[in-house]
């Protein structure tokens, strides 16, 4: 934690060590190298003030997801909803999400992947199962410690994380072998949290761990799609059904599929999002949330259209020339290569050959979906 000692000005060189020497024993990121930055990137208060609303707007767009899912299930919304993000899916996940300790839950962690570009900000995805919680903490505190001025301030990150969970119990953050990566933030975030009020036993455990007690608190840090190298998941899908245990991000697959953003454009959607998110929130989304289509084989009417793309059928996208190509298709369902930039392709940057393939590999792999956005 930082120090109350008043820190006397340091020139660039001297800040350069300090942050240097700031850096957890074992790192943040495992096997990763980092180039310093000697203060953090600058922002006008016009963007600050939008970065900061996003946290309530994807809220909302989060139980609104949830909601549509509830209704499409039910016939009171297209059902192609739920259909489309119930595919590729196992049978046990779909029913646990069905579960009342999960029915209504949302990740309490919501990170959007945000690029910064000439015309805003832009939100590329949502990750319900975020990295870099410790990794922001620790800049925080470190630039802070620095006399400098951070969106959240010094402490923010560790004392929000920490008001997750309920006061004076364990709380586990269980990371699998396959989140191995983020380890070493998540130990230092641990370790932080060690020192808050209340919070006395909060405790890296690898993805075996399997002795959670009533009223234990359990962070999951692994992806859905990776339950079979997650021995205790079972365990901790039981503590949150028998033992009344909080369990976030709670296992929600529907939460974790990347196609939500083209759910958001879908036009038979609009009257839903309107109504749920209002009008205020669904233009602010439209405005950061790229134009995207999930790429659906099945075949559709000759006189009709994909709209925003005008082409008739999705092997057309391969007839596109490089210009017109500003569009990235990725991965986008229950899948192992759908995080972390795998399975991604940006047509602007690929020849032809390579993109009318990739547009092919992207429809034989429905149902696991795939997602078409316009490019950044």
């Amino acid at each position: 934690m930082m120090s109350d000692i008043e820190m006397q000005p340091m020139n660039l060189s001297e800040q350069s060590r300090y942050l240097e020497s700031q850096l957890p024993a074992g790192g943040l990121f495992a096997d990763k190298h980092w180039r310093q930055a000697v203060r953090p990137f600058p922002l006008p208060p016009s963007l600050v003030r939008e970065l900061e609303e996003f946290g309530r707007i994807l809220i909302k767009f989060y139980q609104a997801l949830s909601q549509l899912y509830r209704f499409s299930s039910s016939g009171r919304e297209p059902e192609f909803a739920s259909r489309w993000l119930n595919l590729g899916k196992p049978q046990h996940l779909i029913d646990l999400q069905q579960q009342k300790s999960f029915l209504h839950a949302i990740p309490r962690v919501i990170r959007p992947d945000i690029l910064l570009t000439d015309a805003g900000w832009v939100i590329t995805e949502l990750d319900s199962v975020p990295g870099g919680i410790g990794l922001t903490a620790w800049l925080n505190q470190t630039y802070s410690a620095l006399g400098m001025d951070v969106i959240g301030g010094a402490a923010d990150m560790i004392e929000n994380f920490l008001r997750i969970f309920p006061p004076d119990h364990p709380v586990h953050i269980v990371v699998s072998q396959e989140s191995a990566t983020y380890r070493p933030e998540m130990a230092y975030l641990a370790a932080q949290s060690q020192s808050a009020s209340n919070y006395r036993h909060v405790t890296l455990r690898d993805a075996s761990f399997v002795d959670f007690e009533p009223g234990d608190s359990i962070y999951r840090f692994f992806e859905l799609f990776d339950l079979e190298n997650v021995p205790s998941a079972n365990a901790i899908w039981e503590a949150a059904l028998r033992n009344n245990s909080l369990v976030t991000p709670p296992p929600r697959p529907i939460l974790e599929e990347k196609m939500s953003a083209a759910l958001l454009w879908n036009k038979n959607l609009e009257s839903f999002w309107h109504r749920e998110l209002g009008g205020s929130y669904l233009e602010k989304m439209l405005k950061v949330v790229p134009r995207s289509w999930v790429m659906d084989p099945a075949p559709i009417p000759p006189h009709a259209a994909i709209p925003g793309l005008e082409i008739t059928d999705w092997n057309q996208l391969k007839s596109l020339s490089q210009k017109k190509r500003q569009l990235i298709l990725k991965v986008s369902g229950y899948s192992e290569s759908a995080w972390g930039a795998r399975g991604v392709h940006l047509g602007s940057d690929m020849p032809t050959t390579e993109w009318g393939c990739g547009g092919r590999e992207c429809t034989q792999k429905f149902p696991a979906f795939t997602q078409c956005s316009s490019g950044i």
